[in-house]
């Protein structure tokens, strides 16, 4: 992967870019995503924040290379913290990271969001927490999707803020739109899971340790709902 031949997780992350954007990626790791849409003309300005030293000096090495030094600032900032008001963000993508690390990312920096921006999130894991804190700060999902790479699964969540919305406990653990969709995809995602989530039962059942009534009824509760949805009910 370099900033010309993207993944397809990060295609798919870059096709919901809204066209013109000026983009802030946060933990851009090697710039490659901003770069690459600056050469398709498909943004106009990009911010590149990276919280660790090494990935920052790499992206900054990209930018130089591709002679997007003009439009693409790289920032070596801990999260929201790369993005100034001037910048004018109208999309964030925050990729590659766990659901907790990207709602811990976007509540410790609120005070940076205008409220007008798009947000692409890529998380590996974790996305109900993701979504409840969506939900809480009035973020509506207007797309998801479940695509499988290097034999993992990863998900793709775009949201902008409406005013209130009120999703289901299920909802928030499988995806709203993710739910009525029922991509292939999605589907196998889940079927996998279940398999997880039902040796992992059989496993606390086995075991000497005691566990947690409440961590058990949790597990039981999420295998009953993937169950139900594979059946179609």
């Amino acid at each position: 992967m370099n900033e010309q031949t993207l993944s397809m997780r990060l295609e798919r992350v870059a096709a919901h870019v809204p066209a013109g954007a000026r983009l802030a990626d946060i933990g851009s790791d090697h710039g490659y995503l901003p770069v690459a849409l600056l050469r398709r003309a498909a943004i106009v300005a990009a911010v590149a924040g990276e919280v660790a030293l090494t990935p920052f000096q790499a992206a900054l090495r990209t930018v130089h290379e591709s002679g997007f030094g003009q439009q693409i600032s790289v920032r070596l900032a801990n999260g929201l913290a790369a993005i100034e008001a001037e910048d004018q963000i109208t999309a964030i993508s925050v990729c590659g990271m766990g659901g907790e690390t990207i709602r811990d990312i976007l509540d410790s920096g609120k005070s940076r969001l205008s409220g007008r921006e798009r947000l692409i999130l890529q998380p590996n894991g974790g996305e109900q927490p993701l979504r409840q804190w969506l939900m809480d700060n009035d973020y509506r999902i207007l797309c998801e999707e479940v695509l499988r790479e290097n034999r993992f699964n990863y998900e793709i969540i775009v949201a902008e803020r409406s005013g209130p919305v009120l999703y289901t406990a299920e909802q928030l653990f499988f995806g709203p739109l993710q739910m009525q969709a029922r991509s292939a995809a999605f589907l196998l995602k889940w079927q996998r899971m279940l398999i997880v989530k039902r040796r992992t039962l059989n496993n606390f059942a086995q075991a000497r340790r005691a566990v947690p009534d409440e961590k058990l009824q949790e597990l039981t509760r999420q295998i009953e709902w993937i169950a139900a949805l594979l059946d179609g009910t």
